[in-house]
């Protein structure tokens, strides 16, 4: 079985952040990071190359695979701020529809333009509940 490319790094969260050209783009993710972090009670990891993560969970898939990922995360990816949630939990799509503006796809990615386009407490609660599903599903 083909293992994870996507693992927890030793790498710099600030450094990657500061790296980003965009000084919108990198406030944004500030302002996420820090909203994740009051929300998961831990501190921003780097996750491969691009992607931060807080805290982690084990996963065993139905198929046999299983590894370890993080409970919340995000990547600021070059047209979209992705924001990684778990899909399927109870109250997802009424708290999308307050969200503003934004586009979803692909199972448990939320995709974002830019933070001034939605209400950051909705952001919150999302981000909460899913936090929240996600320990329930893998204690």
């Amino acid at each position: 079985m083909a293992e994870l490319k996507t693992k927890r790094t030793a790498h710099s969260v600030d450094a990657f952040l500061r790296g980003l050209k965009d000084e919108q783009r990198q406030k944004d993710c500030r302002t996420v990071a820090a909203l994740m972090k009051r929300v998961t009670g831990k501190k921003p990891e780097m996750w491969g190359p691009s992607i931060v993560g807080f805290g982690s969970y084990h996963y065993k898939g139905a198929s046999g695979r299983e590894g370890d990922w993080f409970l919340t995360g995000f990547s600021p990816r070059k047209q979209n701020l992705t924001i990684y949630l778990i899909s399927g939990f109870k109250g997802a799509e009424g708290l999308l529809k307050k969200l503003g503006r934004h586009s979803k796809s692909g199972g448990s990615c939320l995709y974002l333009r830019s933070l001034a386009d939605v209400d950051l407490e909705v952001l919150r609660q999302l981000v909460e509940r899913s936090v929240a599903e996600t320990r329930k599903r893998s204690a």
